[in-house]
């Protein structure tokens, strides 16, 4: 039971964004099926009328289904970690507040689902039902959010959530259905699209709505955006909706103001992925957002704009590493074991908080150490960059083997990235995969293994159909997972400094991984501008590992 509180904190915030992905989801399917599918249905040719219908029933079946699994799987490690903290009846645990909003989710999903494995083309009743439903799904979400522990102002922050939530649904919600419905004929498509981009515009209102609410009730100042974690990622959210408003606006333009050629349509395809791979990232910081107080609440001992200014003027990068035994963590990790069994031994933890361990001993060697990673990392990327362009270029024959070099990249990884856990250290691997950290890095080290290899057989031309999508959704996923983490607690002002460093690297990937689809998937006018668009990602990324500090 250890284990599960060890990684808890992770596997939480991992379970509550993909909660929140199928939950924008069902709303979003319902409101395309009930606003758009079932409305417009009627002044389409029959076979694309009914094709649009199975759109909308499919995306409200989907996305039910994975909603009941993530909320069964998200509330459920809750409810463990819950009961192995405290010594209380399980009939205790289930009347918590949390799972009483999650019953409500979970209910009002099963509902949705029921409905739509009805049929394509639901009756009066079964229309309110769906109506009903949507409502109780949001009602339950919005019970479960930060707003219902605030003592202040808690109507409008309440009502914020359910804007903010409403309008990721319309914009977000109905991509994947969106996207289904550009297969239907060109002048059908076109319809569903201009349809949907009014849907679309609404939801951008309402989360603008949202977002005032959030500004005075969550962050309460500028100087909170890069003071705090809560306002960092808040920021970082913000950076990435202006990216989701630029691909919106392009589609609206393709949509209503050009001709809605087959390959203009095509455009709109390409964007509205990005837009969803985007929409995703979204939905994993605002997953991260519930494991750390909001801005308001922490006015005190915030990072100054004069410390980050400190720690980000550009320096010589390390390139001599420290020795493994004049590291802190070796030295002391027989004694910090001894004293956490003598603390296990002697209480039970009265409650569990993601984030409240202490943080490890570390010493001018330890961060030396993390400097050094972080500098022969960002300089593998950007050879690795380098050879892209030059690839892109055309003329250098060799380049095309540049995915080679992330193979060196995965193994330093691998070796260097725990000096406390196997093979450097004396913790062996299996216990070392209770450490959430050590986990993402070992996942991280074989995850570059595996699209490095592919991306070299798509090179030679020895990989073709999905699995060629495997290097950019590698990219997208390591975005997404560097954006759903939780939040120390304690030492917060340098563990905030470190993640001001690492959000934009997430952000990049994310950028350049849905770039790297494009160029795969045309047409060539997109391909022409996304071949150079992912490289120059990660030329920035090595760039930021390169002038990495953590002193």
């Amino acid at each position: 039971m250890e284990s599960l509180l060890d990684l808890y904190g992770f596997l939480s915030v991992v379970l509550h964004a993909a909660e929140l992905v199928a939950r924008t989801a069902v709303l979003g399917g319902t409101v395309f099926w009930l606003g758009l599918a079932l409305p417009l249905a009627p002044w389409l040719p029959p076979g694309d009328a009914a094709q649009l219908r199975r759109i909308g029933q499919r995306a409200v079946a989907w996305a039910a289904a994975a909603g009941i699994g993530t909320a069964l799987a998200s509330s459920g490690l809750a409810v463990l970690a819950l009961g192995a903290t405290l010594d209380a009846p399980l009939a205790d645990l289930l009347g918590a507040d949390f799972v009483r909003a999650a019953a409500t989710a979970i209910a009002a999903m099963a509902v949705l689902l029921a409905i739509a494995l009805a049929g394509p083309e639901p009756g009066r009743w079964q229309r309110i039902g769906l109506l009903l439903a949507a409502v109780a799904l949001l009602l339950g979400a919005t019970a479960g959010s930060h707003a219902v522990a605030r003592t202040e102002g808690q109507a409008v922050l309440l009502a914020a959530t359910a804007l903010h939530q409403v309008g990721a649904a319309l914009w977000i919600g109905g991509l994947p259905a969106l996207l289904a419905g550009f297969r239907l004929s060109p002048g059908s498509a076109r319809m569903v699209g201009q349809r949907y981009s009014a849907f679309a515009a609404g939801g951008v209102g309402l989360i603008l709505l949202g977002i005032a609410g959030y500004w005075g009730g969550y962050i309460g100042g500028t100087e909170a955006l890069y003071g705090t974690a809560y306002g960092a990622m808040s920021a970082t959210k913000g950076v990435m909706f202006a990216l989701l408003l630029l691909l919106g606006a392009s589609n609206w333009l393709l949509l209503h103001r050009y001709t809605a050629s087959p390959r203009g349509l095509l455009r709109v395809r390409r964007f509205v992925e990005a837009e969803i791979a985007i929409g995703i990232a979204v939905l994993a910081v605002a997953g991260s957002l519930t494991s750390v107080p909001p801005a308001a609440d922490l006015p005190d001992d915030r990072v100054t704009w004069a410390e980050i200014t400190e720690r980000f003027t550009p320096a010589w990068p390390r390139l001599e590493s420290p020795s493994h035994g004049d590291l802190a963590i070796p030295r002391l990790q027989a004694q910090l074991d001894a004293e956490w069994q003598a603390k296990q031994a002697a209480q039970r933890p009265q409650a569990f908080t993601p984030g409240e361990g202490l943080l490890p001993p570390r010493n001018a060697q330890d961060i030396a150490w993390s400097e050094y990673n972080h500098h022969w990392s960002g300089i593998m990327v950007l050879l690795v960059a380098l050879a892209a362009l030059l690839d892109a270029t055309g003329r250098v024959p060799l380049a095309r083997h540049w995915p080679l070099v992330f193979l060196g990249l995965a193994a330093f990884i691998l070796v260097r990235s725990d000096p406390e856990a196997w093979p450097l250290g004396e913790i062996g691997l299996l216990d070392s995969l209770r450490d959430p950290e050590v986990v993402q890095h070992k996942l991280a080290g074989l995850l570059v293994v595996g699209f490095a290899v592919a991306e070299w057989w798509v090179r030679l031309g020895r990989l073709t159909g999905w699995p060629r999508f495997v290097f950019p959704s590698a990219m997208v996923a390591g975005g997404v997972l560097l954006l759903a983490h939780t939040h120390a607690i304690s030492n917060v002002k340098e563990a905030l400094l470190v993640e001001l460093s690492h959000l934009p690297l997430a952000v990049l990937a994310v950028v350049g991984g849905c770039a790297r689809f494009a160029e795969l998937r045309g047409p060539a006018e997109i391909a022409r501008w996304a071949r150079w668009t992912w490289p120059l990602c990660l030329l920035l990324i090595g760039l930021l590992l390169i002038l990495y500090r953590e002193a």
